[in-house]
């Protein structure tokens, strides 16, 4: 088979699957968990297989008009170069190792038909964004992935706070669709041609009349889908989804989306200095504010939802000094131990038998209840904390040395200004990186919470895909001089001084933050209920179907924080704000949400006393002249010709009168 074939096929399978998934799931639901691990499998092996015989070199390209529009033309195109070859089969292998999972995650759940064959179809979106070479047909993967987001952050929708997240998540990122796509008329308008190759010539050609307004109205939908500032603040509430759709969405999905995005169209960014800079300082702030965040969250995965915001802030970054080879670099490594990430979360919450014991502060015993979740989890967060030789340390570095070279002026694509801003945040991010992650690890596996009842041991489908993704955590950055083709023919390997500048900062994040935990634990006995006293609290047991819970009595800690925590310690008087994400939500509630809901009762108010107290006074004054004719039809006849007789006389006297007036 032709490699165009081969290519069609990638994101073909998923979404056939998906079809057939929901087809049959009520009829046949042996059929299911084939339908959604054996598409998605072949999808990542024929990326694979694309992306071998891609080879990094001349872009493969196919099209077809889709549809004749009389103005700028609609093409099935396909265009894959080097970094959506790559990409590619990162969204095969995770959404594979998300399908597998959850066949032992979700066993039981009543809805899992239904939940596979949207991950599914939320796979084949985003191959279609990764290989498509026209900006329309990759706004139809755009858009979908908004609405399977939806739905599958909602799964639990029984829940009160599934529905705010899902509602929250798709009205956000479409807050941001809006100015992307006049943004992407506007840059059609300017090139002639929605085709991603003919864009790139017009760029180069200097044929864009406007690229700063163009450009900043694509990085508005950037910003939502990436979640990124200001629109990020969907991200930490969409983990009430279950936890495989968070890692699909925060690995290879959703939010990769505006990042590879930026990094297929960098040339139309790179040509207004103003967006660079922009693009800059929105990246600094995401990640230094994320980075705060993390460290004050309680909540396992809301801890690892702001490290993801706080490493696309890294990839904004490498894009905003001009570099797509680092931030695509970063992509691919972030999404090996963030997938890892989420599904040993999976796994720890899945060992304590609910979501709602996600608290770290209430973990304890979980190193050997759970060995495989320990030491994978362990391997993904040195890989997030950046340390030497786990992927996360040569991709960190990549985007350190990008911002290095345009702040020094190697490098001219983005002003100096951009470069130093990016260098400094990213430096303070690897810091506070380093701190959260070590918290983390801390508080779950050597925290004093209290330790939940045994639900036995794990599946093995979701035990297999943490080793399986243990391997690139550990060992993609090693990888880095063999694929300078893939990304741009330039080389991504460290430089001293970033390396050892990044990787002490890192090593002192960590060890300060394990000094503070370690001098807080030696302060405070651990806290528990008094003895004998149970505090009662609602378990949903791993066999128990979705929304299904028992009442269980636990002896949890007593209050839910753990005095040990270091982060409370390390943050001072910002521990409340950047629990609370900086309050950005009662911001945007005040400044948006409720001149809304005002303005929303002034038009009920001026409708209903308004506009309906006239309708109804035409109504009732119809009644009323109704009223009278009908008092008027009595049936009585003298009555009738009394009247006639009255107006013929009234009749006769105006005529008289009109008469003797002429």
């Amino acid at each position: 088979m032709t490699t165009t074939t081969l290519a069609l096929l990638v994101p073909l399978l998923p979404f056939l699957g998906s079809a057939a998934g929901l087809l049959l799931g009520r009829t046949a639901p042996g059929y299911v968990r084939p339908l959604a691990v054996l598409p998605t499998l072949a999808a990542a092996v024929l990326a694979a297989v694309v992306a071998v015989r891609q080879g990094g070199g001349k872009p493969i390209e196919a099209a077809t008009q889709l549809t004749p529009t009389g103005s700028v033309p609609i093409d099935l195109a396909l265009n894959i170069d080097g970094f959506a070859a790559l990409v590619a089969v990162l969204v095969g292998v995770v959404a594979s190792c998300v399908q597998i999972y959850s066949t032992g995650y979700l066993r039981d759940d009543p809805r899992y038909p239904s939940y596979a064959a949207l991950v599914s179809l939320f796979t084949s979106a985003m191959l279609l964004v990764v290989y498509s070479g026209d900006l329309m047909v990759l706004l139809v993967g755009w858009e979908i992935m908004g609405i399977c987001s939806y739905f599958l952050v909602g799964h639990y929708w029984e829940t009160p706070e599934a529905r705010a997240a899902s509602l929250k998540a798709f009205l956000v990122t479409k807050l941001g669709d809006v100015p992307f796509l006049i943004g992407l008329f506007a840059l059609a308008a300017d090139a002639g041609t929605f085709r991603i190759d003919g864009i790139l010539g017009a760029v180069a050609a200097g044929a864009l009349d406007h690229p700063t307004l163009v450009a900043l109205l694509l990085l508005a939908g950037v910003a939502g889908k990436s979640a990124q500032f200001p629109l990020h603040t969907w991200l930490p509430d969409a983990m009430a989804g279950p936890t495989p759709v968070s890692a699909l969405i925060h690995a290879a999905t959703m939010v990769a989306a505006g990042i590879y995005f930026v990094a297929r169209l960098l040339p139309v960014f790179a040509s207004s200095a103003a967006a660079m800079t922009v693009l800059a300082v929105m990246a600094a702030v995401t990640m230094v504010g994320s980075a705060l965040a993390a460290l004050a969250q309680d909540d396992i995965k809301r801890v690892l939802a702001y490290s993801t915001i706080g490493q696309l802030g890294y990839m904004a970054g490498a894009l905003a000094v001009g570099d797509r080879g680092a931030a695509v670099f970063h992509l691919l490594a972030h999404g090996a131990f963030k997938a890892l990430l989420f599904l040993a979360a999976g796994v720890v919450i899945h060992a304590a038998g609910t979501n709602s014991l996600s608290a770290m502060s209430r973990m304890s015993g979980l190193t050997k209840r759970i060995p495989d979740a320990y030491w994978t989890m362990t391997v993904a967060l040195l890989a997030l904390a950046a340390l030497p030789p786990f992927a996360g340390f040569f991709s960190k570095e990549a985007v350190l040395v990008a911002a290095e070279h345009t702040a020094l002026g190697d490098r001219t694509v983005a002003p100096a200004g951009a470069g130093w801003t990016v260098l400094v945040a990213g430096l303070l991010t690897a810091l506070l990186t380093a701190a959260y992650a070590t918290r983390l690890w801390l508080l779950a596996f050597r925290g004093r919470g209290a330790e939940a009842p045994h639900h036995g041991r794990q599946p093995v489908a979701m035990t297999a895909v943490l080793w399986l993704l243990a391997i690139p955590s550990l060992g993609f950055g090693l990888t880095v001089t063999y694929l300078d083709d893939w990304f741009d023919g330039h080389a991504l390997t460290p430089t001293v001084t970033t390396a050892v500048l990044g990787t002490g900062i890192a090593v002192v994040g960590a060890a300060v933050t394990y000094a503070v935990w370690r001098t807080l634990a030696a302060r405070t006995p651990a806290t528990t209920a008094p003895a004998g006293e149970a505090v009662p609290t609602q378990v949903a047991h791993p066999d128990a179907e979705a929304g299904q819970v028992e009442a269980e009595t636990l002896r949890l800690p007593h209050p839910a924080e753990d005095p040990a925590d270091p982060g409370r310690a390390l943050l001072g008087p910002l521990h409340g704000p950047a629990a609370a994400g900086f309050h950005l939500d009662a911001l945007y509630t005040a400044a948006f949400v409720r001149p809304v809901l005002a303005a929303a009762s002034l038009v009920r108010f001026l409708d209903r006393e308004v506009v309906d107290t006239y309708v109804r006074g035409a109504g009732t004054g119809t009644q009323w002249l109704g009223r009278l004719v009908r008092r008027a039809q009595t049936g009585n006849v003298q009555t009738y010709l009394s009247a006639l007789l009255a107006g013929s006389v009234v009749l006769a006297i105006a005529a008289v009168l009109v008469a003797a007036g002429a």
